[in-house]
């Protein structure tokens, strides 16, 4: 495990564990990608490759859009694909996706040492809910903040400080798992414990290394691991 910071907050205790969604806790790239292809392929557009749009999923649909369009394609027409991919996507919300390999292992741990975890997400509640419900999530989660459920989303600290409340715990007693740079950033924020899934959706210009995590997490198993020897 490569080590990022080295503080203080390394020796704080922690009760609480929080996930990003997309990338994080679950594997959501096939359903969105899936839904933007057919929205392209409705709108007379050509469908786009999983490697060249699943390092957009962190930054939601219309990042996915517009990587996959020329730059001369107008702002209304990408609103129209935006819309009908959203359509599907809210309509096939978990036809594909699936937790990361050995993470329902990371989520019985927490639980057995009567810790709480929690999701915090940029997803809007019109998708995540309905996702964890699909993911039979709804009694488990002690906490699901979307990105419309504070003012401000990541990078802003205010929902992972909402999380916080709902469950009742301190920032500096939890840790934020995430695999996005704003992730960490949030988390750093709220002077949380933070950790970059670097098995998440990355771009290949991504340096996580110097995102300011406490540690870099290469798979759900190397998490399991941390928590077991923090």
């Amino acid at each position: 495990m490569t080590q990022i910071r080295s503080n203080a907050l390394n020796k704080r205790k922690i009760s609480c564990v929080l996930f990003d969604l997309d990338g994080t806790l679950v594997d959501t790239a096939p359903d969105l990608i899936a839904c933007l292809n057919d929205a392209l392929t409705q709108h007379g557009f050509s469908t786009v490759a999983t490697k060249l749009v699943k390092p957009q999923v962190s930054f939601g649909a219309m990042a996915m859009i517009n990587v996959s369009l020329a730059l001369d394609v107008s702002e209304e027409t990408r609103a129209a694909i935006l819309t009908t991919m959203l359509n599907q996507y809210e309509n096939n919300i978990a036809q594909y996706s699936q937790f990361f390999d050995g993470m329902l292992a990371v989520l019985d741990f927490i639980e057995t040492q009567n810790m709480s975890w929690g999701i915090v997400t940029n997803k809007r509640e019109r998708f995540a809910l309905p996702l964890v419900r699909a993911f039979n999530l709804q009694h488990r989660a002690a906490c699901v903040i979307c990105g419309d459920t504070t003012l401000n989303p990541k990078p802003h600290p205010a929902p992972l400080f909402a999380a916080c409340e709902k469950i009742g715990v301190l920032a500096r007693e939890c840790v934020y798992i995430g695999d996005a740079a704003h992730d960490i950033t949030a988390g750093n924020s709220a002077e949380m414990q933070t950790l970059a899934a670097t098995y998440g959706y990355l771009q290949s210009t991504d340096t996580p290394e110097t995102w300011g995590a406490n540690a870099l997490i290469d798979s759900p198993q190397h998490l399991l691991a941390w928590l077991k020897n923090y």
